[in-house]
């Protein structure tokens, strides 16, 4: 009996660890098919929307997919759009293109933008992080340690030029910077902000109160809280040429009182171009202003606004300056030195009464708005996204929260009633599609300021990106269109041709008001840190005749929504090709 009890004992165990064995080899099963699962949604949502999911337009007609519902309900013939272009007719449509079709597509495309736009955003922090601990290894001191000083943002002695980099911030770096804009010192503080000028800051404070760490060379001191770490880099200037950066604005017509216009100024018997920009850059003055053996310093303003140059032949012998056209007109000269006067800015003392968005299409120059806004009112912009690149280049609203009300406008992307209806104004910012789509793929695959390669070009992802976000840069107008309630249209190309009455238009929908002389500053400044670099592709086109041509119906339909509400039309340059 007891043999028996035991063999049925043995048995039980053995039954226990089997079915112990079986229940943790199905639950390892069933976590592998839902990891499996989980990745195929992940690269499927990657690899942005098909074709077969774009917003489609039949052949020969304007608009179907993006146009107002109650026009797709009652068909009628098209006004002339553009000038000189004949009428379109709008054939009846499809039940597949209806309303509710159109509703739910617009719905899906929001829904894909977004998880794009994360997990872009997502994958870039790792990037950055990577690239920096390779380069912390190989940085190098070269500048000499001159002490900790005190920071004060009002009276701030090294005021030159300004950086921000929130992740990549090391003493090279800054040093680097400084130098390349022909300054005698740099200074870091907080960690991550690089200050340049030609004097010391006047009060030293104890060594130990510069206790930052940098943010992208642990074990380095980066000055502390309103302490700077100085040091001075004239060492890295030996090595450099004099004549870096220096860029030749014009000739112009040289004001009445040169010595009221311009707050420095040299007299040498054999004046270079060298020689004065040396001098100017000494005097932390952006312009160099040379005049027979003149040599003034001085800003962009009121007085001498650089707007309206001169015949290049008036001002004589450009390359020999003693030569220049006898007293009347004087050559200009861009130095390495930043114009500081449109540099500071701060967030909302108050919460602002009215929500402003700054919404456009990705791609058409939302970030170059941004820099242009910020610089001319001195405040924030916020961002209904965290872009982290833009936040350590000194975008510092990108971490506040989008409804704080602490910014003076909030950058959007995003369409749809509700999105919308959340802002008491906007912005409307629109650019030519085909630079928006081509912009956008290049911030896609390199990033705010490269190119994308020829490989990326020539993949599948082309056509799928242009066959799904055409039909999005149409669609967020036309929506903005219809459901903001209060707009100011800006198109980029106006913009960029007619900067300052378009800016001070920008300005004062803000309500804010800004001088002129803040504006010339921005406008010296223009590019900003966001001018794409490297090699741009000559004479390369993108698009198919089939891409064209959708573009184009698109194009129209926005030109006559836009004309339906008494906005200016699309340029001349949108026009079909």
């Amino acid at each position: 009996m007891a043999k028996a009890f035991f063999r049925l004992q043995k048995f039980l165990r053995r039954t226990q660890f089997l079915l112990f064995f079986l229940t943790a080899a199905y639950l390892m099963a069933g976590s592998l098919l839902l990891l499996q699962r989980t990745r195929l949604v992940i690269q499927q949502g990657s690899r942005g929307t098909s074709a077969n999911q774009a917003l489609p337009v039949p052949e020969g007609m304007a608009g179907v997919g993006i146009a107002d519902p109650r026009t797709l309900q009652n068909p009628r013939p098209s006004p002339r759009l553009l000038v000189g272009m004949d009428a379109m007719q709008e054939p009846a449509l499809d039940q597949r293109h209806g309303p509710r079709w159109l509703v739910s597509r617009n719905s899906e495309l929001r829904q894909l933008r977004r998880r794009w736009f994360h997990r872009f955003i997502s994958d870039q922090e790792p990037m950055q992080t990577a690239g920096f601990k390779a380069m912390k290894h190989t940085a190098e001191h070269q500048g000499t340690y001159v002490g900790c000083f005190s920071d004060d943002s009002r009276e701030r002695t090294l005021k030159g030029a300004v950086f921000y980099d929130l992740r990549k911030m090391t003493v090279s770096h800054c040093q680097e910077a400084c130098a390349e804009r022909a300054y005698t010192y740099a200074g870091l503080a907080y960690g991550a902000e690089c200050y340049c000028g030609n004097a010391l800051p006047a009060t030293a404070s104890k060594p130990e109160e510069c206790n930052s760490e940098c943010k992208g060379e642990k074990g380095s001191v980066c000055g502390g809280v309103n302490r700077l770490s100085v040091y001075r880099v004239e060492e890295l200037r030996a090595g450099a040429r004099r004549r870096r950066n220096v860029i030749y604005r014009g000739c112009f017509r040289a004001p009445e009182n040169l010595t009221d216009t311009f707050p420095a100024s040299l007299i040498q018997p054999n004046l270079t171009v060298e020689m004065c920009s040396e001098f100017c850059s000494k005097k932390e003055f952006p312009l160099a202003v040379i005049r027979g053996r003149e040599c003034y310093c001085g800003f962009p303003t009121g007085r001498f606004s650089l707007h309206d140059g001169a015949d290049g032949q008036l001002c004589s012998g450009t390359r020999n300056a003693s030569s220049a056209a006898q007293g009347k007109y004087c050559l200009v000269y861009q130095t390495p030195v930043q114009d500081t006067r449109c540099t500071d800015r701060k967030f909302l003392t108050t919460k602002s009464k009215v929500f402003v968005a700054l919404s456009s299409f990705p791609g058409a120059g939302n970030t170059w708005a941004r820099h242009l806004i910020e610089h001319a009112t001195g405040y924030y912009t916020g961002s209904y996204y965290f872009d982290g690149a833009l936040y350590n280049k000194g975008f510092k609203g990108e971490k506040d929260h989008w409804r704080s009300r602490r910014t003076i406008c909030v950058k959007t992307h995003e369409s749809g009633k509700t999105e919308i209806e959340m802002f008491d104004s906007a912005i409307l910012l629109i650019r030519n599609p085909f630079k928006s789509l081509m912009a956008e793929f290049n911030r896609k695959y390199a990033g705010h300021l490269g190119y994308a390669t020829d490989r990326n070009w020539k993949s599948k992802e082309w056509p799928d990106f242009v066959n799904s976000y055409a039909s999005w840069w149409a669609s967020h107008v036309l929506d903005w269109l219809r459901y903001g309630k209060r707009l100011l249209v800006i198109h980029y190309e106006d913009l960029k041709q007619n900067l300052i009455p378009k800016l001070r238009e920008m300005v004062e929908f803000l309500n804010m008001t800004v001088t002129e002389d803040r504006l010339l500053c921005v406008e010296n400044n223009r590019d900003g840190n966001f001018k794409r670099s490297g090699a741009k592709q000559k004479d390369f086109e993108p698009f198919t005749q089939e891409m064209k041509d959708l573009i184009n119906r698109y194009i129209l339909t926005v030109d006559e929504a836009l004309r339906g509400r008494n906005f200016t039309g699309l340029p001349r340059e949108y026009v079909p090709r």
